[in-house]
C-alpha cells in the first residue's frame, strides 16, 4: 500500500495520564501567553526605539520573532491534543507544521551563532568592532541564517513524506516532529537517518562550537578587565546566554541526533517540550530583564504613552 492509505495522522499526546491533561492545558497555555507576549514586546520596543537600531539589539529583534513564529506552529496544536478525546492532524497539515518547526529551529540555530559572534567582536574587539559588524554583515548573517534553515528544512521534510506510511496512523507525540513520524514509515530510512545525522551535525552543532569558541575567547578577555564590576557584568550577559544556548542545543541534538533512539516516547516528548516551549519562554527574560538598555528603552515609550494620555 502507498502513504496516499494514510490521509491523516493521531497524535497521541500524553493520553495515557488523563488525569494530568487539564493541568497541563493550564500550565502550556500560560507558557505560550507570557511567551507571545514577551516577544513581541522586545520585537516592538527595539522597532520604535532609534538608538536601540544597532547589531547586539536587531539580532535579538530576530531571535525574538523566531521563537513568536516557533511557539505559534507548535503550542496551539499540544492545546488541541490535550483538550481532545482523539487528536488528528491531515497528512498536509502534518507536513506544514514539520516544515516550519524544522525552519524555525534551524534559523534559530544560526542566529545563536550570529549572536555569540557579535558579542565576541562587541567584547574582544571594541574598537574594530563598527568594522567588524557593520549593517552589511549584519544583514548577510541573518540572511544566512534564514536561508540555510529553509534549504535544510526543505530537503529534510520532503524526503520525510516520501516514504509510505501505509496503515501507521498513531504518532507517539504531541506534534509532527521528524522522529516520531519517521517511525511510522514502512520502509528502510536508515539513508535518511545518515542525511539527518549529518544535517543535524551541521545545523546543531557547527554553530555551537562557534558560540562555544566565541565565550571561551571573551571570558579570557572578562578575566583580563581590570575592574571587578566589569567582570561580574560579563559573567552575568554570558552565564544567561549560555543557558539558553545550553538549553536548545542540548535537548535539540539529542532529539535529532538520534532519530530511533532507546528513550521512552515520555521522555522524547519532555526533551522536545524543553526546547520548543522552554526556550521560547526564557529568551525575553534571559536576554531583556538582565539588560539596561532594553528597561530603560520600556520606561522611555511608557512614559511618551503616559504624556499622549495626560496631555
Amino acid at each position: 500500500q502507498n502513504h496516499n492509505s494514510t490521509v491523516e495522522f493521531i497524535l497521541l499526546g500524553f493520553s495515557n495520564y488523563p488525569e494530568l491533561q487539564g493541568q497541563m492545558f493550564g500550565a502550556f497555555l500560560v507558557i505560550y501567553l507570557v511567551t507571545v507576549l514577551g516577544n513581541a514586546i522586545i520585537i516592538t520596543i527595539i522597532f520604535l526605539d532609534q538608538s536601540l537600531h544597532i547589531p547586539m539589539y536587531l539580532f535579538l529583534q530576530n531571535l525574538s520573532l523566531v521563537d513568536l513564529c516557533f511557539s505559534t506552529v507548535i503550542t496551539p496544536e499540544i492545546l488541541v491534543v490535550l483538550t481532545s478525546e482523539k487528536a488528528t492532524i491531515s497528512f498536509g497539515g502534518c507536513f506544514v507544521q514539520m516544515y516550519f518547526i524544522l525552519l524555525f529551529g534551524g534559523t534559530e540555530c544560526f542566529l545563536l551563532g550570529a549572536m555569540a559572534y557579535d558579542r565576541f567582536a562587541a567584547i574582544c574587539h571594541p574598537l574594530s568592532y563598527p568594522v567588524i559588524m557593520n549593517k552589511s554583515v549584519f544583514v548577510k548573517l541573518v540572511m544566512f541564517s534564514w536561508v540555510s534553515g529553509t534549504m535544510m528544512t526543505t530537503l529534510q521534510t520532503t524526503w520525510v513524506f516520501s516514504f509510505p506510511y501505509c496503515d501507521h496512523k498513531e504518532i507517539n507525540h504531541l506534534f509532527c516532529e521528524t522522529p516520531p513520524v519517521l517511525e511510522l514509515a514502512c520502509a528502510d530510512t536508515f539513508l535518511f537517518e545518515v542525511y539527518a545525522f549529518t544535517g543535524t551535525i551541521l545545523i546543531v552543532m557547527v554553530p555551537f562550537l562557534l558560540i562555544l569558541l566565541s565565550y571561551t575567547r571573551i571570558l579570557f578577555s572578562i578575566l583580563r578587565m581590570p575592574s571587578t564590576t566589569g567582570r561580574q557584568k560579563a559573567f552575568s550577559t554570558c552565564a544567561s546566554h549560555l543557558t539558553s544556548v545550553t538549553l536548545f542545543y542540548g535537548t535539540a541534538s539529542i532529539t535529532y541526533l538520534q532519530p530511533k533512539s532507546r528513550y521512552s516516547p515520555d521522555t522524547k516528548k519532555l526533551m522536545s517540550l524543553a526546547y520548543t516551549l522552554l526556550t521560547p519562554l526564557l529568551n525575553p527574560l534571559i536576554y531583556s530583564l538582565r539588560n539596561k538598555e532594553m528597561k530603560r528603552a520600556v520606561v522611555k515609550l511608557w512614559q511618551r504613552k503616559v504624556t499622549l494620555h495626560t496631555g
